[in-house]
Protein backbone atom coordinates (compact mmCIF):
# COMPACT_ATOMS: atom_id res chain seq x y z
CA UNK A 1 0.00 0.00 0.00
CA UNK A 2 2.84 2.08 0.90
CA UNK A 3 4.43 1.62 -2.37
CA UNK A 4 1.63 2.17 -4.16
CA UNK A 5 1.40 5.93 -2.41
CA UNK A 6 4.97 6.44 -3.58
CA UNK A 7 3.93 5.63 -7.30
CA UNK A 8 1.04 7.95 -7.16
CA UNK A 9 2.87 10.74 -5.50
CA UNK A 10 6.09 10.64 -8.40
CA UNK A 11 3.36 11.05 -10.94
CA UNK A 12 1.50 13.60 -9.32
CA UNK A 13 5.47 15.49 -8.92
CA UNK A 14 6.25 14.94 -12.33
CA UNK A 15 2.75 16.09 -13.69
CA UNK A 16 3.06 19.31 -11.78
CA UNK A 17 7.00 19.67 -13.27
CA UNK A 18 5.57 19.15 -16.80
CA UNK A 19 3.16 21.47 -16.26
CA UNK A 20 5.26 24.29 -14.89
CA UNK A 21 7.60 23.24 -18.09
CA UNK A 22 4.68 23.87 -20.53
CA UNK A 23 3.85 27.28 -18.98
CA UNK A 24 7.19 27.89 -18.99
CA UNK A 25 8.22 27.22 -22.34
CA UNK A 26 4.62 28.53 -23.27
CA UNK A 27 6.19 32.00 -22.25
CA UNK A 28 7.60 34.39 -25.64
CA UNK A 29 10.01 35.66 -22.97
CA UNK A 30 13.12 34.34 -22.70
CA UNK A 31 14.01 31.98 -19.63
CA UNK A 32 17.30 30.48 -18.47
CA UNK A 33 18.82 29.52 -15.41
CA UNK A 34 22.49 29.50 -14.62
CA UNK A 35 24.57 28.45 -12.13
CA UNK A 36 26.86 29.78 -9.64
CA UNK A 37 29.89 28.65 -12.04
CA UNK A 38 27.72 30.68 -15.43
CA UNK A 39 26.98 27.54 -16.98
CA UNK A 40 23.17 27.49 -18.38
CA UNK A 41 21.44 24.32 -16.92
CA UNK A 42 18.04 25.49 -18.52
CA UNK A 43 16.80 27.39 -21.16
CA UNK A 44 12.69 27.61 -22.38
CA UNK A 45 11.70 26.76 -25.59
CA UNK A 46 11.66 30.27 -26.89
CA UNK A 47 15.17 31.27 -26.02
CA UNK A 48 16.62 27.93 -27.48
CA UNK A 49 15.45 28.53 -30.46
CA UNK A 50 16.39 31.90 -31.15
CA UNK A 51 19.58 30.40 -29.69
CA UNK A 52 19.67 28.02 -32.42
CA UNK A 53 19.34 24.89 -29.65
CA UNK A 54 21.91 26.09 -28.26
CA UNK A 55 22.94 22.87 -25.98
CA UNK A 56 23.21 23.17 -22.11
CA UNK A 57 26.62 23.30 -19.70
CA UNK A 58 27.66 26.51 -21.84
CA UNK A 59 28.76 29.69 -20.27
CA UNK A 60 25.87 32.46 -20.38
CA UNK A 61 28.04 34.29 -21.93
CA UNK A 62 29.23 32.19 -25.02
CA UNK A 63 25.89 30.93 -26.22
CA UNK A 64 25.46 35.03 -26.59
CA UNK A 65 28.36 35.03 -28.61
CA UNK A 66 30.58 37.18 -26.28
CA UNK A 67 34.12 35.77 -25.12
CA UNK A 68 33.81 37.01 -21.76
CA UNK A 69 31.46 37.57 -18.86
CA UNK A 70 29.56 40.67 -18.84
CA UNK A 71 31.19 43.57 -17.03
CA UNK A 72 27.96 43.84 -15.19
CA UNK A 73 26.81 40.60 -14.56
CA UNK A 74 23.52 40.36 -12.61
CA UNK A 75 22.98 36.64 -12.44
CA UNK A 76 26.59 36.41 -10.27
CA UNK A 77 24.74 39.10 -8.14
CA UNK A 78 21.97 37.45 -7.49
CA UNK A 79 23.50 34.42 -6.89
CA UNK A 80 26.08 35.23 -4.06
CA UNK A 81 23.95 38.43 -2.25
CA UNK A 82 20.43 36.60 -2.83
CA UNK A 83 18.98 39.89 -4.50
CA UNK A 84 16.69 40.49 -7.47
CA UNK A 85 18.93 42.61 -10.34
CA UNK A 86 17.73 44.58 -13.34
CA UNK A 87 19.14 45.92 -16.53
CA UNK A 88 19.23 46.32 -20.50
CA UNK A 89 21.48 43.77 -22.84
CA UNK A 90 21.74 44.13 -26.71
CA UNK A 91 21.93 40.68 -27.82
CA UNK A 92 22.01 40.38 -31.96
CA UNK A 93 21.43 44.07 -32.23
CA UNK A 94 18.58 44.07 -30.37
CA UNK A 95 17.58 45.58 -26.87
CA UNK A 96 16.30 43.07 -24.17
CA UNK A 97 15.22 44.45 -20.57
CA UNK A 98 16.78 41.23 -18.16
CA UNK A 99 15.69 40.26 -14.76
CA UNK A 100 18.10 38.26 -12.47
CA UNK A 101 16.61 36.17 -9.53
CA UNK A 102 18.41 33.92 -7.14
CA UNK A 103 17.02 30.00 -7.04
CA UNK A 104 16.95 28.46 -3.73
CA UNK A 105 16.98 24.56 -2.83
CA UNK A 106 15.02 23.13 -0.19
CA UNK A 107 17.82 23.58 2.34
CA UNK A 108 17.63 27.68 1.52
CA UNK A 109 20.56 27.68 -0.52
CA UNK A 110 21.30 29.78 -3.72
CA UNK A 111 22.21 27.29 -6.25
CA UNK A 112 21.38 28.66 -9.29
CA UNK A 113 19.83 32.28 -10.85
CA UNK A 114 17.05 32.25 -12.90
CA UNK A 115 17.19 35.36 -15.37
CA UNK A 116 14.31 36.39 -17.84
CA UNK A 117 14.87 38.46 -20.99
CA UNK A 118 12.30 40.30 -22.57
CA UNK A 119 12.61 41.62 -26.22
CA UNK A 120 12.28 45.30 -25.34
CA UNK A 121 13.17 46.64 -28.94
CA UNK A 122 10.29 47.62 -30.41
CA UNK A 123 9.52 49.74 -27.57
CA UNK A 124 13.31 51.70 -27.38
CA UNK A 125 12.42 52.27 -31.02
CA UNK A 126 9.09 53.92 -30.20
CA UNK A 127 10.84 55.55 -27.19
CA UNK A 128 13.55 56.99 -29.71
CA UNK A 129 10.08 58.27 -32.24
CA UNK A 130 8.84 60.20 -29.28
CA UNK A 131 11.77 61.94 -27.83
CA UNK A 132 12.67 62.72 -31.74
CA UNK A 133 8.94 64.28 -31.78
CA UNK A 134 9.31 66.15 -28.40
CA UNK A 135 12.22 67.14 -29.80
CA UNK A 136 10.56 68.75 -32.84
CA UNK A 137 7.89 69.93 -31.02
CA UNK A 138 9.91 72.11 -28.60
CA UNK A 139 11.55 73.42 -31.49
CA UNK A 140 8.42 74.45 -32.96
CA UNK A 141 7.63 75.85 -28.93
CA UNK A 142 10.97 77.87 -29.14
CA UNK A 143 9.81 79.61 -32.50
CA UNK A 144 6.33 80.26 -31.12
CA UNK A 145 7.69 81.62 -28.19
CA UNK A 146 9.82 83.95 -30.47
CA UNK A 147 7.09 84.85 -32.47
CA UNK A 148 4.74 85.59 -29.47
CA UNK A 149 7.45 87.73 -27.88
CA UNK A 150 8.43 89.88 -31.07
CA UNK A 151 4.63 91.04 -30.53
CA UNK A 152 5.02 92.61 -27.41
CA UNK A 153 5.66 95.97 -27.01
CA UNK A 154 8.96 97.17 -27.95
CA UNK A 155 9.65 100.74 -29.21
CA UNK A 156 7.12 102.36 -26.78
CA UNK A 157 5.45 105.90 -26.82
CA UNK A 158 7.75 107.50 -24.16
CA UNK A 159 7.27 111.29 -25.14
CA UNK A 160 4.33 111.82 -23.44
CA UNK A 161 4.11 108.43 -20.42
CA UNK A 162 6.67 106.32 -19.17
CA UNK A 163 5.77 102.84 -19.42
CA UNK A 164 7.55 99.19 -18.79
CA UNK A 165 6.15 96.19 -18.27
CA UNK A 166 6.93 92.32 -17.01
CA UNK A 167 5.75 89.48 -18.85
CA UNK A 168 5.93 85.58 -16.89
CA UNK A 169 4.26 83.26 -18.98
CA UNK A 170 3.97 80.02 -17.06
CA UNK A 171 4.46 77.76 -19.82
CA UNK A 172 6.81 78.46 -23.00
CA UNK A 173 3.74 79.70 -24.41
CA UNK A 174 1.64 82.48 -22.51
CA UNK A 175 -2.30 83.35 -22.41
CA UNK A 176 -1.46 86.77 -21.18
CA UNK A 177 -0.71 89.74 -23.60
CA UNK A 178 -0.42 93.26 -23.97
CA UNK A 179 -0.07 96.07 -26.41
CA UNK A 180 0.39 99.82 -26.49
CA UNK A 181 0.81 102.12 -29.25
CA UNK A 182 0.22 105.46 -30.77
CA UNK A 183 -3.33 106.03 -32.48
CA UNK A 184 -2.19 109.61 -33.52
CA UNK A 185 -0.47 112.66 -32.40
CA UNK A 186 -2.25 113.04 -28.82
CA UNK A 187 -3.73 109.25 -28.36
CA UNK A 188 -2.07 106.44 -27.39
CA UNK A 189 -3.81 103.33 -27.08
CA UNK A 190 -3.27 100.63 -24.71
CA UNK A 191 -5.21 96.96 -24.11
CA UNK A 192 -3.90 93.76 -21.71
CA UNK A 193 -6.09 90.59 -21.79
CA UNK A 194 -6.51 87.20 -20.38
CA UNK A 195 -7.04 84.58 -22.55
CA UNK A 196 -8.80 81.00 -22.15
CA UNK A 197 -6.04 77.99 -20.95
CA UNK A 198 -2.38 78.33 -21.69
CA UNK A 199 0.06 76.74 -24.17
CA UNK A 200 -0.16 76.68 -28.43
CA UNK A 201 -4.48 77.59 -28.25
CA UNK A 202 -3.85 80.25 -25.85
CA UNK A 203 -1.44 81.66 -27.89
CA UNK A 204 -2.69 81.09 -30.88
CA UNK A 205 -5.86 83.44 -29.28
CA UNK A 206 -3.34 86.37 -28.29
CA UNK A 207 -1.93 86.31 -31.88
CA UNK A 208 -5.84 86.76 -33.10
CA UNK A 209 -6.21 89.40 -30.46
CA UNK A 210 -3.17 91.47 -31.87
CA UNK A 211 -3.73 91.27 -35.42
CA UNK A 212 -7.80 91.85 -35.53
CA UNK A 213 -7.95 94.92 -33.13
CA UNK A 214 -9.02 97.95 -34.53
CA UNK A 215 -6.28 100.64 -33.32
CA UNK A 216 -7.52 103.39 -35.52
CA UNK A 217 -10.98 103.78 -33.52
CA UNK A 218 -10.91 106.07 -30.53
CA UNK A 219 -13.69 104.62 -28.90
CA UNK A 220 -12.43 101.37 -26.82
CA UNK A 221 -16.36 99.96 -26.59
CA UNK A 222 -16.23 100.59 -30.59
CA UNK A 223 -12.94 98.67 -30.95
CA UNK A 224 -13.99 95.82 -28.68
CA UNK A 225 -17.39 95.70 -30.15
CA UNK A 226 -15.61 94.85 -33.85
CA UNK A 227 -12.77 92.70 -31.77
CA UNK A 228 -16.00 90.99 -30.72
CA UNK A 229 -18.06 90.19 -34.11
CA UNK A 230 -14.46 88.92 -35.53
CA UNK A 231 -14.12 86.51 -33.30
CA UNK A 232 -17.56 84.92 -33.83
CA UNK A 233 -16.70 85.53 -37.62
CA UNK A 234 -13.98 83.09 -37.04
CA UNK A 235 -16.34 80.10 -35.65
CA UNK A 236 -14.01 79.33 -32.77
CA UNK A 237 -14.86 76.87 -30.23
CA UNK A 238 -17.51 77.47 -27.91
CA UNK A 239 -14.47 77.24 -24.73
CA UNK A 240 -12.41 80.05 -26.24
CA UNK A 241 -12.81 83.16 -25.20
CA UNK A 242 -10.54 86.50 -23.92
CA UNK A 243 -10.79 89.36 -21.61
CA UNK A 244 -9.41 92.30 -22.68
CA UNK A 245 -9.65 95.79 -20.76
CA UNK A 246 -8.90 98.45 -23.16
CA UNK A 247 -8.17 102.81 -22.43
CA UNK A 248 -7.07 105.07 -24.83
CA UNK A 249 -5.18 107.96 -23.23
CA UNK A 250 -5.69 111.51 -24.35
CA UNK A 251 -2.49 113.31 -23.77
CA UNK A 252 -3.51 116.63 -24.53
CA UNK A 253 -6.38 117.13 -22.87
CA UNK A 254 -5.16 114.51 -19.62
CA UNK A 255 -7.89 112.15 -20.13
CA UNK A 256 -8.28 107.99 -20.31
CA UNK A 257 -11.77 106.10 -21.90
CA UNK A 258 -11.58 102.63 -21.50
CA UNK A 259 -14.19 100.07 -21.62
CA UNK A 260 -13.54 96.38 -20.53
CA UNK A 261 -14.30 92.58 -22.52
CA UNK A 262 -14.84 90.46 -18.97
CA UNK A 263 -11.03 91.23 -17.70
CA UNK A 264 -11.72 90.61 -14.25
CA UNK A 265 -9.37 92.40 -11.98
CA UNK A 266 -9.53 96.68 -12.97
CA UNK A 267 -6.61 98.55 -13.46
CA UNK A 268 -5.46 101.32 -10.85
CA UNK A 269 -5.10 104.59 -11.48
CA UNK A 270 -3.15 106.88 -8.46
CA UNK A 271 -0.27 109.47 -7.31
CA UNK A 272 0.79 110.33 -3.92
CA UNK A 273 -2.72 111.66 -2.64
CA UNK A 274 -5.18 109.23 -4.21
CA UNK A 275 -6.05 106.26 -6.06
CA UNK A 276 -8.88 104.75 -8.41
CA UNK A 277 -9.85 101.82 -9.67
CA UNK A 278 -11.15 101.41 -13.21
CA UNK A 279 -14.36 98.96 -12.44
CA UNK A 280 -16.47 98.64 -15.08
CA UNK A 281 -18.33 94.98 -16.05
CA UNK A 282 -18.18 93.59 -19.79
CA UNK A 283 -18.32 90.00 -21.55
CA UNK A 284 -15.67 88.58 -22.48
CA UNK A 285 -14.01 88.14 -26.41
CA UNK A 286 -16.42 85.06 -27.39
CA UNK A 287 -19.58 83.81 -28.62
CA UNK A 288 -21.94 83.23 -26.03
CA UNK A 289 -23.96 86.46 -26.67
CA UNK A 290 -25.34 88.03 -29.96
CA UNK A 291 -24.35 91.71 -28.74
CA UNK A 292 -22.04 92.18 -25.71
CA UNK A 293 -23.02 95.63 -24.88
CA UNK A 294 -19.59 97.49 -24.37
CA UNK A 295 -19.73 100.62 -22.94
CA UNK A 296 -17.08 103.74 -23.08
CA UNK A 297 -16.08 105.26 -19.15
CA UNK A 298 -13.84 108.34 -18.67
CA UNK A 299 -11.70 109.44 -16.13
CA UNK A 300 -9.42 112.54 -15.97
CA UNK A 301 -5.81 112.18 -15.56
CA UNK A 302 -3.01 114.51 -14.47
CA UNK A 303 0.91 114.84 -14.53
CA UNK A 304 2.42 112.31 -12.59
CA UNK A 305 -0.20 110.36 -12.30
CA UNK A 306 0.58 106.32 -12.83
CA UNK A 307 -1.83 103.78 -13.79
CA UNK A 308 -1.39 100.06 -13.48
CA UNK A 309 -2.57 97.28 -15.72
CA UNK A 310 -2.42 93.41 -14.52
CA UNK A 311 -3.66 90.20 -14.88
CA UNK A 312 -4.89 88.12 -11.82
CA UNK A 313 -1.64 85.83 -11.95
CA UNK A 314 0.17 88.48 -9.37
CA UNK A 315 -2.51 88.51 -6.69
CA UNK A 316 -4.01 85.24 -6.87
CA UNK A 317 -0.44 83.88 -5.89
CA UNK A 318 -0.95 81.79 -2.35
CA UNK A 319 1.20 81.64 0.04
CA UNK A 320 1.79 78.10 2.46
CA UNK A 321 -0.83 79.13 4.35
CA UNK A 322 -3.38 78.92 1.17
CA UNK A 323 -4.06 83.37 1.37
CA UNK A 324 -3.71 85.18 -1.80
CA UNK A 325 -1.23 88.09 -2.72
CA UNK A 326 -4.60 90.28 -3.05
CA UNK A 327 -5.63 93.21 -4.42
CA UNK A 328 -4.66 95.12 -0.80
CA UNK A 329 -1.16 94.21 -0.72
CA UNK A 330 -0.82 95.21 -3.94
CA UNK A 331 -1.92 98.62 -3.38
CA UNK A 332 0.42 99.30 -0.47
CA UNK A 333 3.56 98.00 -2.61
CA UNK A 334 2.04 100.90 -5.23
CA UNK A 335 0.93 103.35 -3.49
CA UNK A 336 4.34 103.90 -1.57
CA UNK A 337 6.68 103.26 -3.94
CA UNK A 338 8.01 106.59 -5.87
CA UNK A 339 10.55 104.70 -7.73
CA UNK A 340 10.95 104.28 -11.43
CA UNK A 341 7.87 102.24 -13.05
CA UNK A 342 10.65 99.08 -13.89
CA UNK A 343 11.62 99.47 -10.19
CA UNK A 344 8.00 99.67 -9.02
CA UNK A 345 7.35 96.62 -11.29
CA UNK A 346 10.19 94.15 -10.11
CA UNK A 347 9.44 95.09 -6.63
CA UNK A 348 6.24 93.78 -6.94
CA UNK A 349 7.06 90.70 -8.82
CA UNK A 350 9.61 90.27 -5.68
CA UNK A 351 7.05 90.76 -3.45
CA UNK A 352 4.28 88.40 -4.71
CA UNK A 353 6.68 85.66 -5.26
CA UNK A 354 8.37 86.11 -1.43
CA UNK A 355 4.28 85.91 -0.30
CA UNK A 356 4.10 82.76 -2.26
CA UNK A 357 7.17 81.53 -1.63
CA UNK A 358 8.29 80.80 -4.98
CA UNK A 359 11.91 80.44 -5.22
CA UNK A 360 11.82 79.86 -8.79
CA UNK A 361 9.74 82.06 -11.21
CA UNK A 362 9.43 79.84 -13.68
CA UNK A 363 7.09 77.61 -11.34
CA UNK A 364 4.33 79.78 -11.15
CA UNK A 365 1.00 78.14 -12.00
CA UNK A 366 -0.52 81.16 -14.29
CA UNK A 367 1.07 83.93 -16.17
CA UNK A 368 1.81 87.08 -14.80
CA UNK A 369 1.40 89.94 -17.11
CA UNK A 370 2.08 93.46 -14.96
CA UNK A 371 2.51 97.28 -16.33
CA UNK A 372 3.04 101.01 -14.79
CA UNK A 373 2.18 103.91 -17.17
CA UNK A 374 2.80 107.42 -15.96
CA UNK A 375 1.81 110.29 -17.43
CA UNK A 376 4.68 113.13 -18.03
Amino acid sequence: MCGTNNVEDSRVVAEGNQFIKDIIDGMFDWVRVVDRDSNIIYMNKAMSEALKNAPLGQKCYSVLGRSAPCENCISRKAVFDGHSYEKEEIINGRFFSVMSSPVRNEAGEIFASVEVLRDVTHMKQLQQRILEQNKKLQNDLNIAKTLQCSLLPKELPEDKISFSFIYKPCEALGGDFLDVFKIDQTHIGIYIADVSGHGVSASMLTVFLRSSINKKLLSPAAALEELYLEFNNSNLHHDLYITVFYAIIDTENKSIMYSNAGHNVSPIIFNEDRFELLRTPGIPISNWLDSPGYVDKQAKLSNGDRIFFYTDGIIELKNPANEQFGEERLLDILLNDPAEPNIVLNRVLDKACGFADIKNIAKIADDITIALLEIK
